[in-house]
């Protein structure tokens, strides 16, 4: 069995908000392993549901750029917050989210996009991060990359928590398809793009939902209905009923618009295309939220998990 250490179980607190022994003897449980051990506390009623997404943990920069019917997305990490100030770093997040967008194939694939040649220097963008990490004294990493691209429509971008014009915490990008006026459109995804960064769904439709991700969750629920102690046919109901709940939640066309609170992401989109004389649709989006899934480096822990960890 793998050992339970006082960094499995902080972690694994953050991430259900459960408590320290409910937590200890969940990956007790499940031998250490963090997706077993969420999904035990879930089934035990210890936990909210928790979205495919981990806590935002690594610094740096998300940088967004425009252009036409393309966006493009990319993010940079770095050890600390002060390097993301730094006006070096902040160029070339800039510079390379510019790459990007000038060449969707690339812009699309992180790993080609570490092998285009970084303007102005004889280097590739890979190698002009390793300069940067030897010359600014930080560990740094080209993490992401994402293009968005319409073929008549607009590709609308939004930045949150931006700490200059197309750099900060969370980009997000929205690509609407629709022969409408482009300036009504901007206005309808930049709304979109703000939803996107607010309620952070992981698919278009149900269609988007990836399998594995769709089993994991009927099985948390079938274990929460049994508990009801009600018959198999009660309790098949009872698990769709509770999927439905699961789309609304993830699925960005079922989802409730935060600007109204009432209207489905659907409805907005019919309703805008009534108003505007011409069908609208999502052809696709993207949503980078900086050290999303990364975990972070902690220096010590709290007493009460040292003393969880050692009991």
């Amino acid at each position: 069995m793998a050992g339970i250490t006082a960094a499995l179980v902080k972690e694994l607190r953050e991430l259900t908000g459960a408590g320290m022994m409910d937590c200890k003897k969940a990956l007790t449980e499940n031998n250490g392993d963090m997706e077993p051990a969420v999904d035990w506390l879930r089934k035990n009623g210890l936990a909210a549901a928790a979205k495919k997404a981990g806590r935002a943990a690594a610094e740096g920069l998300v940088g967004v750029a425009v252009s036409g019917g393309t966006g493009a997305v990319v993010e940079v990490n770095a050890e600390t917050d002060f390097v993301a100030r730094n006006g070096s770093f902040q160029e070339y997040v800039a510079k390379v989210t510019g790459i990007a967008l000038a060449d969707p194939a690339t812009g699309g694939d992180v790993e080609a996009l570490k092998a285009a040649a970084y303007p102005g220097e004889s280097r590739t963008v890979d190698e002009q991060l390793t300069h940067m990490v030897s010359t600014i004294g930080e560990n740094m990493n080209l993490r992401r990359s994402a293009v968005v691209k319409v073929e008549k429509g607009v590709v609308v971008s939004y930045m949150h928590n931006a700490l200059v014009p197309g750099l900060g915490k969370i980009g997000v990008l929205v690509g609407l398809q629709s022969a409408a006026d482009p300036d009504k459109l901007e206005n309808l995804g930049r709304q979109l793009a703000m939803h996107v960064a607010a309620a952070n769904p992981i698919a278009l439709s149900r269609d988007g939902v990836d399998a594995k991700d769709l089993q994991r969750e009927r099985d948390v629920l079938s274990e929460q209905a049994r508990a009801s102690g009600k018959p198999d046919e009660i309790i098949a109901k009872m698990v769709e009923g509770r999927l439905r709940k699961y789309y609304e939640e993830v699925c960005l066309l079922e989802q409730t618009f935060v600007i109204d609170n009432e209207t489905k992401i659907e409805n907005v989109l019919e309703n805008a295309g009534k108003e505007l004389g011409s069908p609208v649709s999502i052809s696709s989006f993207v949503r980078l939220a900086l050290g999303e899934g990364v975990e972070k480096k902690e220096e010590d822990f709290a007493a009460e998990v040292a003393a969880v960890a050692g009991a």
